[in-house]
């Protein structure tokens, strides 16, 4: 071997060890705060304190970025830029603290009497002085002509006073914060703001460190430095993750348990990916600079390595992590609940099931084709086939082919004969005196041997898979129409919890439910064409169970239920005592005079003495209020179908005794 290759080699000392680990770390926090900026992009912007923790995380980030550019530059121009912008950022700090800790205390019901609000804007105005004088020279000066022990600007007499209006402004921003604290009245609430308090700190106190770089402290003592540099970088990397976990509750309105899971899933992919990968490929880069070879073969391979290793582990390990860090005493209704995607059995599968069903009927009895008629509310929906198609032209009307196989209650289900067909009735015995017919099983009747008993016990068998798919099916669809009714009760709900978490008063706000706005559409919609018209006839909402019971009551017209539901909505909004045209009746009248007696929008506005963009914005809230009362009525319907499912036994697992 040859000698000389280590003869140049840097020696390996703790302080070059300390030194790239902080750089790992320096860059890890700016992945981290990257990474949750992404995240808090679906947070709700209106929240002031969502608000202003992305501002915060926002000028984190770049402080971040910065320093860790500027640590692995060489040309003096690139690393005074970067620390000028790192410096630029550090100024308005102080400004975003002050903004998050006065909206939090509006939130916990201490809002602004003026002298706060006055103090946001002064702040912002004089932090944003100081970050226009970082350039020029005066906040700081030029870049320092020796490393101690990292790069840094040097200090000015107004450096001085830029160190003391920091201090001073984040120490008034943590006293409001800490009232804050002391104003919530639950144990939750108490304990997340302390970790909005506590991590808070960290990024502050962290930034506060860059005023003292230059300093002879830390150019005597370059390994207190670097752990200190180290700690501050591990510290404001927790305190980050702490943050977005509390603010989450104010950005978006989801449970305690969806915002941990989701933020686990997300820091886990992400910046502990990039940061394992950043790790592992500077260390292999170093090890090869150390042996004389500036850039290795190794490198994308540990990159590309890391990656694939460490993704393929979180993909075994997170949802069992999830489970025992998050779901608790919840872990099993939760799980079941997960899974239920997976075990769906969705309309496209189910019509691939009974395909081949019906193509092993073909197969077994040696005929031409096969069906399976599936039956909805009593009608046959749609058939699926096997084989030759032209068996279908033969088929006999479908009431014709129900009322052949109606399930006789005092004997078993068996195949019958209707034309030049057999039929097998595909129904499920709940219990003796109670049966459903879920589709109709049949093939042409050619064969010109008896089908042999073998043959008849396997397409019997057939058949009773056929109706365990149906039953499921159908079982399923229950499940999916109570959870799209239960959906805006549900999200009232943790809407009620996000704003009385932090202020009790939310508990008590006015308002009911939210109604999503494509179900307001559908009313409109169905409004607007009420006498008649595709809007109406063609509307999502006769779909809806209310809509399909009611149509008992107007010959199995769903579209006459639908308008008279929507007549009787607007008659429940009808203030009391005689009609007037004063602003308690004028949501009803919008309703009655524009929809129901069809008169255009401007005389509507002029007999109401409103402008037609406030009539609009009127006309709005009546139709959210009629949506409102459908789905409270939608909701009962759907009550009332669960309580009579419950009178019956509950379904065995067998399917009785095939014919």
């Amino acid at each position: 071997m040859d000698i000389s290759l280590f003869m140049n080699v840097p020696a390996l000392t703790l302080t070059g060890v300390l030194k790239i680990i902080a750089q790992i770390l320096n860059a890890g926090v700016a992945i981290t705060a990257i990474a949750i900026v992404m995240y808090s992009l679906s947070f709700n912007f209106r929240d002031g304190v969502a608000r202003s923790f992305i501002i915060i995380l926002t000028l984190v980030t770049i402080v971040f970025s910065s320093d860790t550019i500027a640590n692995i530059s060489n040309a003096p121009n690139i690393i005074q830029a970067w620390l000028s912008l790192r410096w630029m950022m550090m100024a308005l700090l102080p400004a975003g603290y002050f903004y998050l800790s006065d909206a939090l205390l509006t939130l916990t019901g201490r809002p602004s009497r003026g002298r706060r609000t006055l103090l946001v804007r002064i702040f912002a105005l004089l932090s944003l002085i100081w970050a226009v004088l970082v350039p020029l020279h005066i906040t700081v000066g030029e870049l320092a002509g020796e490393r101690a022990p990292v790069a840094y600007l040097e200090t000015l007499p107004f450096t001085a006073v830029f160190g003391a209006y920091y201090l001073t402004v984040i120490a008034l921003s943590f006293y409001n914060l800490f009232r804050a604290v002391l104003r919530s009245n639950t144990t939750t609430t108490r304990r997340r703001l302390f970790y909005l308090f506590i991590g808070a700190g960290a990024p502050a106190v962290t930034c506060a460190l860059f005023l003292f770089h230059g300093s002879t402290l830390f150019a005597h003592n370059p390994d207190f430095f670097w752990l200190l540099t180290i700690l501050s970088a591990i510290l404001t990397g927790v305190a980050l993750v702490a943050i977005a976990y509390v603010v989450s509750f104010f950005g978006l309105n989801w449970t305690d348990r969806a915002i941990k899971s989701r933020l686990f899933r997300w820091l886990m992919r992400g910046p502990f990916v990039a940061m394992m990968t950043l790790g592992a490929t500077t260390i292999v880069r170093r090890y090869g600079l150390t042996f004389g070879d500036p850039y290795i073969p190794y490198v994308p391979v540990v990159m590309v390595g890391t990656i694939l290793v460490l993704e393929y582990f979180i993909t075994l390990l997170a949802p069992y992590l999830e489970k025992m860090l998050f779901f608790g005493a919840d872990r099993e209704d939760l799980s079941l609940i997960r899974t239920l995607e997976e075990r769906m059995l969705t309309e496209k599968d189910l019509d691939q099931f009974l395909e081949i069903i019906t193509a092993s009927i073909c197969d077994q009895l040696q005929v031409r084709g096969a069906f399976i008629a599936v039956i909805e509310n009593g009608a046959v929906n749609y058939i699926i086939h096997a084989g030759d198609r032209h068996i279908l032209d033969k088929l006999p009307e479908t009431g014709e082919l129900i009322r052949a196989v109606q399930p006789d209650q005092q004997s078993p289900r068996e195949m019958v004969s209707l034309g030049a067909f057999r039929l097998i009735p595909l129904t499920y015995q709940q219990d003796i005196e109670q049966s459903r017919l879920f589709g109709i099983c049949g093939f042409p009747d050619e064969a010109e041997e008896a089908f042999l008993p073998e043959q008849l016990n396997a397409v019997a068998l057939l058949a009773d898979r056929a109706t365990l798919a149906l039953k499921d099916r159908a079982l399923q669809l229950q499940v999916l129409n109570s959870l799209s009714v239960l959906q805006p009760e549900v999200d009232y709900i943790q809407e009620l919890i996000s704003s009385s978490s932090y202020n009790q008063r939310g508990i008590y706000r006015n308002g009911s439910s939210q109604v999503p706005g494509e179900f307001t559409d559908w009313v409109k919609d169905a409004l607007t064409h009420y006498w008649g018209g595709p809007k109406l006839t063609n509307n999502p909402l006769l779909n809806l169970r209310l809509v399909k019971s009611q149509s008992d009551n107007f010959d199995g017209s769903r579209t006459n239920a639908l308008r008279a539901i929507l007549k009787q909505s607007i008659e429940e909004s009808k203030p009391e005592g005689e009609r007037k045209l004063t602003s308690d009746w004028i949501l009803y009248n919008i309703l009655d005079l524009k929809f129901i007696q069809g008169e255009k929008v401007r005389e509507v506005a002029r007999k109401l003495a409103v402008s037609e963009a406030d009539l609009y914005r009127k006309q709005r809230v009546a139709l959210e209020n009629i949506a409102r009362s459908i789905m409270r009525q939608e909701a009962e319907a759907a009550s009332n179908a669960v309580e009579a499912d419950t009178e019956a036994k509950p379904p065995d697992s067998d399917l009785g005794n095939p014919a």
